[in-house]
């Protein structure tokens, strides 16, 4: 009997190889649900823990009821990774846990706070975070499911950069605005909530797709000069009206980090449309000449800077609306020390907003400076998941989309974490997923339903290989 050796064809040995791909293809998805479940499982567990210690620390014994009641995000939370199984499979599977995590750390420390003041109920802030953070994360999961291909807001560029004005212009409308500090709240007589934080959503979305339309004239050749290429006269103009909007945001409705944060949104997306460096130093040129002359016109900037400079003068500390806020939460931040005092152990209720504006602090209080760097950490890794998204993807639109969205929120992370560690004046802005507030909370994770969106376009789309 001979010997006969088995040979593949060249069309098996393709036969084969594309069966692997594909087994390879349905595994992957599969993988990352998996880790996505493992991270987020995780995440709740620090969420109740959290929780139960604040309780422990605070009280020495554990309330069922309220356990129960923060149980809603965490269940939440679930069915997002349900959905995102079945609807979204390729979805990036770090953002879900990142923001659930935060989250859920924000409730347990506004919980704490309540628990100092001695609040109770539907009154305390706590509570309607939960309502708050239930309906936010239901709206995501509207927007992950009904928004099945984020490519079509490209038809709605304009109608969104329009609604965006138009929610910037809601407080002035006689009737809807409160008085308070800053003219950026609208109260609909059962609830109030702050229109710029949904209009970020809007704007990113007009910017991405103005930039898209407009990058071939905004890339033009220039002036060369100091090893850069500056961009003509004529393409000044839309960084201009971007900039004189975020002054007018400033003046009129004496909101610094809003009009902050709205430009340097649109400065950082383009800069990823053109990758011209000079466009960045133009935007900062023209933040430091805005800041400058909001300083010397307005009275509240002026405040905010004199705080900021001066913030351990016993005249400053004392007087209306000087640094007697900052200075308690840099006292409680050096109260914590490195390992902090203990969640339910420290006094971050002496400083004035401390579930809110100073969240971070009276988080850094009682989880110490290692427990600060890890909430930093997190955001660190959701802002570049986000930006790695965007870099990923093979339309120009989401690429512009993802990139904004990761860097407003990286960018507002440093302006209030800047702001009470005195790196920074102190602007109005929220700490996003941590503090306290309705608008912030849904704002934020309407983001996180589009990262995803995005994030599983970008995997499960096929790409186009070369040679």
């Amino acid at each position: 009997m001979t010997d006969q050796k088995l040979t593949r064809t060249p069309d098996a040995v393709s036969t084969d190889t594309a069966v692997m791909r594909a087994l390879k293809k349905i595994r992957t998805p599969a993988k990352q649900r998996n880790r996505e479940l493992g991270l987020l499982l995780f995440a709740i567990a620090v969420y109740g823990g959290a929780v139960t210690l604040v309780q422990l620390g605070v009280n020495g014994t554990v309330d069922p009821g309220f356990l129960t009641l923060a149980a809603i995000p965490a269940v939440l939370a679930l069915i997002t990774h349900v959905a995102l199984r079945l609807r979204a499979r390729d979805a990036d599977p770090f953002v879900l846990p990142i923001a659930t995590v935060l989250t859920g750390l924000g409730i347990a420390m506004i919980y704490r706070i309540d628990l100092a003041d001695g609040a109770s109920g539907w009154d305390a802030t706590g509570h309607r975070q939960i309502a708050w953070a239930a309906i936010a994360m239901v709206l995501a999961l509207v927007v992950l499911i009904f928004v099945s291909n984020y490519r079509v807001l490209f038809r709605y560029t304009y109608l969104f950069g329009l609604a965006g004005i138009l929610l910037l212009l809601l407080p002035f409308v006689p009737g809807l605005g409160t008085d308070q500090n800053a003219d950026v709240w609208v109260s609909l007589g059962f609830v109030s909530f702050q229109p710029g934080e949904l209009a970020k959503i809007c704007l990113a979305i007009f910017f991405a797709g103005y930039l898209v339309r407009t990058r071939e004239s905004l890339t033009s050749t220039g002036t060369r000069f100091l090893f850069m290429t500056w961009p003509r006269a004529r393409e000044l103009g839309p960084v201009l009206v971007i900039w004189l909007v975020s002054l007018g945001i400033i003046v009129l409705q004496r909101d610094l980090g809003t009009g902050l944060l709205i430009f340097g949104m649109f400065v950082a997306m383009l800069y990823v449309a053109t990758g011209k460096t000079s466009w960045v130093l133009i935007g900062l040129v023209l933040v430091a000449s805005g800041a400058f002359l909001a300083s010397q016109v307005l009275p509240y900037v002026n405040g905010r800077f004199a705080n900021w400079l001066n913030a351990f003068d016993p005249d400053v500390v004392n007087r209306e609306g000087g640094s007697y806020q900052l200075v308690q939460g840099i006292f409680g931040l050096a109260h914590g020390g490195l390992f902090g005092t203990g969640l339910g152990q420290g006094r971050p209720s002496i400083t004035p907003l401390a579930q809110s504006d100073y969240i971070i602090p009276s988080l850094g209080e009682e989880l110490g400076l290692v427990g600060l760097f890890a909430i930093l950490a997190l955001y660190m890794v959701f802002a570049s998941r986000g930006i790695r998204i965007g870099l990923a993807g093979q339309d120009d639109f989401g690429k512009l989309l993802a990139t904004g969205f990761s860097f407003t929120i990286a960018l507002q992370v440093f302006i209030m974490v800047g702001g009470v560690t005195r790196v920074i004046p102190l602007t109005g802005l929220t700490t996003p997923f941590l503090a306290a507030g309705g608008s912030s909370l849904i704002a934020n994770w309407i983001i996180v339903a589009f990262l995803l969106r995005i994030s599983d376009a970008v995997r499960s789309r096929p790409r186009v290989v070369i040679g």
